[in-house]
């Protein structure tokens, strides 16, 4: 009670002025800027992003991480615990607690689906390394809605190598390629249970038939693919991120069982510089029919934040298969991700 009392206080004398006693902003006859305040009680806002970033803000002022320089620095008024006990009282304002904490927003992995429910626009692309050729882009949209919700799209596109050559018209072997939409996906997912460290999701994701097998894009069958996912912090800069589902044929008898565990940790460059995020993912699948032959990889991945705002990243990794490598190919990955509810796209840098 003490720590609550002394934050309050502590916000009285350097924030009230501006944020109001009540966290909805002081009248703008009363400031001397025209930038809008943000209100803390909106838990739309106020709940996605970690202590340590808001902290950072008011340390360091505004522009340390891309925004206005009117958010002045407290770094020399409050030392870290002091601005600590601030923030444990601006948590009080959203008294939802229905939302997820920002700390549960753990670094995206390649391939994995997380937890958490997000607002971002997701660029992968796959290159094969060996084997028939192949270059597979994959644009995700994903749409937060309520405290729990998210819907997501994934459109694939791209051109694929068929496995059987044809002869060229002066005489050389070529091979065929295939080029255009795989399957679409719809998705919906939802945090059903959540605390300051673990977070417990359940999604479902269908896959519409838009693709062509025979090119060597999607499947073309109508799929659909329920899931449980899991985050969990560990230590406070590790993570372990769990996703584990199947994934059904509507018209077949197709049923694939899949795992999937990514193991990573967060480090900055210095205090206030870029997250770097090395993962390593192990992926495991299996078809229900015959669960002796389960198919695993291995994903080692680096991510990134590009720009001040830290809200545009980048991923880095490779696909590699530890079983039946005579016939899968090893993939390069990338993606380029955007949180559009932190700021533009150019916005931040």
């Amino acid at each position: 009670m003490q720590d609550a009392l002394d934050g309050r206080a502590l916000y009285e004398a350097g924030c009230a002025s501006c944020h109001g006693s009540d966290g909805r902003g002081a009248p703008p006859d009363r400031i001397a800027f025209d930038d809008p305040l943000p209100d803390l009680t909106d838990c739309s806002f106020a709940s996605r992003e970690p202590d340590p970033d808001w902290i950072i803000v008011s340390k360091a002022g505004g522009p340390v991480r891309g925004f206005s320089d009117v958010m002045p620095a407290f770094g020399e008024a409050f030392d870290d615990d002091q601005l600590q006990s601030i923030m444990d009282h601006i948590r009080t304002f959203c008294t939802d607690r229905s939302w997820p904490r920002g700390e549960l927003n753990l670094p995206r992995a390649l391939i994995t689906e997380k937890a958490y429910p997000e607002d971002e626009w997701v660029w992968t692309t796959g290159v094969n390394a060996d084997g028939p050729g192949a270059v597979i882009n994959e644009l995700l949209y994903e749409k937060r809605f309520g405290a729990r919700n998210q819907i997501e799209i994934a459109l694939p596109f791209g051109f694929a190598q068929t496995r059987e050559p044809r002869a060229a018209g002066n005489g050389a072997s070529a091979a065929d390629w295939g080029a255009g939409l795989g399957d679409i996906e719809i998705g919906y997912k939802r945090a059903l249970v959540h605390n300051l460290e673990t977070i417990f999701s359940f999604g479902t994701e269908v896959k519409l038939p838009t693709g062509d097998e025979a090119r060597g894009l999607g499947d073309g069958e109508l799929k659909v693919e329920p899931f449980l996912a899991l985050g969990q912090i560990v230590g406070g800069d590790g993570f372990l991120q769990l996703q584990a589902g199947t994934e059904l044929a509507v018209d077949g008898p197709e049923r694939e069982a899949f795992w999937r565990a990514v193991f990573g940790r967060t480090f900055t460059s210095g205090e206030f510089g870029r997250a770097w995020s090395p993962m390593i993912a192990v992926l495991g699948s299996a078809d229900l029919e015959d669960t002796s032959r389960a198919e695993w990889d291995l994903v080692p991945q680096m991510q990134v934040t590009l720009n001040t705002r830290q809200h545009v990243m980048l991923n880095v990794g490779v696909r590699l298969p530890l079983t039946d490598s005579d016939v899968r190919s090893t993939q390069l990955l990338v993606y380029i991700l955007w949180d559009w509810f932190d700021g533009g796209l150019f916005d931040g840098w």
